[in-house]
């Protein structure tokens, strides 16, 4: 059951509060709270823990993996150029899994208790603390979890050769998409291409929530027609 007019109560536990909502969900999610600390999600201290990645932890742990199954490819034979092409490959099929899982997943709609449930701790929790440093990257465990299918997916889809450094581009885009986006909250860019990325980005957090669904770059933004307008493009219609 959804409780009528619930209020969360900011200073417990959130997950199993949030469901409550209903439809107020959607409204209460998308209205921010700029704070560095992040909100408690559990009771249970495991639980909590598991919740809580530290952003070094993401290239600390997953590069390896990443040069393991390219070196994979590399001793069944494949050149340097074929080894660059299927990494590159990898990359820009992340770029694409990255803006799908945004944009179909990550920003659907839910209105039931165990739907904001689910929607809260996938992304909507983001959406509510964006800075909460200790939660903008996956955690390991979760990533692990799903490599399986994926890896298994991508061996079905082309030679044992090529799949290892196909896999491997995949999972260095991954890396390279966790640690832009804990970059573009949380670092001070000062060259163009970076700071337009975070604006470009902090634009999807703060202005317009249903555009701009990349984050290492805008190039599906732009495919797929989700690009945002600029204020100053507005202004001159």
């Amino acid at each position: 059951m959804v409780a009528q007019d619930f209020q969360v109560d900011l200073n417990k536990a959130l997950v199993f509060q949030v469901g409550h909502l209903g439809e107020s969900y959607q409204e209460w999610v998308h209205q921010p709270i700029v704070c560095t600390e992040g909100p408690r999600f559990f009771e249970n201290e495991f639980w909590e823990f598991l919740t809580r990645t530290v952003w070094w932890a993401v290239p600390t742990i997953w590069l390896p993996v990443v040069c393991y199954f390219i070196s994979k490819s590399v001793r069944m034979g494949h050149t340097f150029p074929e080894i660059v092409v299927m990494v590159l490959f990898g990359i820009l099929v992340w770029t694409l899994l990255e803006y799908m899982l945004h944009r179909f997943l990550f920003h659907i709609e839910t209105k039931t208790y165990w739907w904001n449930t689910i929607h809260y701790l996938l992304h909507g929790c983001h959406h509510k603390h964006p800075m909460d440093g200790l939660r903008l990257v996956f955690p390991p465990t979760a990533t692990a979890i799903l490599c399986f299918p994926f890896y298994n997916l991508v061996k079905l889809m082309s030679s044992p050769s090529v799949a290892p450094a196909l896999f491997g581009g995949g999972l260095l885009g991954y890396v390279m998409y966790d640690v832009t986006h804990y970059y573009l909250h949380h670092g001070q860019p000062s060259s163009k291409v970076p700071k337009d990325l975070k604006k470009y980005h902090l634009n999807h957090h703060f202005r317009i929530q249903d555009k701009g669904f990349g984050i290492t770059s805008s190039l599906w933004d732009r495919v797929f027609g989700t690009l945002p307008q600029t204020k100053a493009a507005k202004k001159t219609r």
